[in-house]
């Protein structure tokens, strides 16, 4: 066994052994832990790599045993598949494709289940009249939320790269409030003709955009519409024998199925 090698890598410290870190001689370690590529270092003297330290530890296991594993509650595939580029492990890189078409397979199987419901919302609001007249007035809202659930984590990210919520004068992806890699619910208003723009900001209210299409969703038709057409292109069709067709029409139930 060789000295033990501290390693600094984006804040988080590894110890393990110069064998290791060469175990591969042609990829970025081997040439740095093998001086054919200067290293630099930390205050306190450790070799110290400016990528993600969270995902070395696969890459330092990976040299340790020749295995990728990872939990089964992986979301990070992005991250890690482009520090393994970096590394430039090439067994890594190999075993990382296979992962990759496992988990693939894996989704091609899976389900969709979106519960909606819908309630009218009464909101008051000021109206500037006049630079020093206002009016109080009111209005009827339509507030919309669905709940997702998905088998398909992939496809939730799907999800989440086509529909943003409006708020503060701002998109921003759902993907962003996606918290369970399985479930996702969705809280949005229909715009009401009168209200000021500042007002949905004041009152929390955020409303939903389809994109790149750049349409908003101001009923549950639409919504429908559009989440049946991202779940058809991803394989899905509608499940024949659930729910009731009275449910389906009217929109209070979307059960999609996804096979081989």
């Amino acid at each position: 066994m060789s000295e033990p090698i501290t390693l600094n890598v984006g804040g988080k410290l590894y110890t393990t052994s110069l064998s290791t870190l060469t175990s591969f001689p042609d990829s970025m370690l081997g040439a740095m832990f093998s001086g054919k590529i200067p290293t630099k270092k930390d205050s306190q003297g450790n070799c110290f790599i400016d990528r993600d330290g969270k995902i070395f530890r696969y890459i330092l296991n990976f040299l340790r045993t020749s295995h990728l594993d990872l939990p089964e509650d992986f979301q990070e595939m992005g991250l890690l598949r482009r520090e393994v580029d970096f590394y430039q492990i090439q067994p890594l890189i190999e075993a990382l494709q296979e992962k990759e078409v496992e988990l693939s397979k894996a989704e091609k199987n899976a389900m969709l289940n979106i519960t909606l419901d819908q309630k009218t919302q009464t909101v008051h609001f000021t109206v500037r009249e006049a630079p020093q007249i206002y009016s109080l007035s009111s209005s009827n809202m339509e507030v919309f939320s669905a709940h997702i659930f998905s088998t398909s984590c992939l496809f939730l990210k799907l999800l989440g790269s086509k529909l943003y919520y409006c708020f503060n004068g701002n998109l921003s992806s759902i993907s962003s409030y996606l918290q369970d890699p399985n479930h996702l619910t969705l809280d949005w208003v229909a715009s009401v003709d009168g209200l000021p723009e500042e007002e949905y900001t004041r009152q929390n209210l955020k409303r939903l955009w389809v994109v790149p299409d750049n349409k908003q969703i101001n009923s549950f038709q639409v919504f429908v519409e559009e989440v049946l057409k991202i779940a058809m292109s991803d394989g899905f069709c509608i499940d024949s024998s659930h729910p009731h067709t009275s449910d389906f029409m009217n929109n209070k139930i979307i059960r999609l199925i996804r096979y081989k």
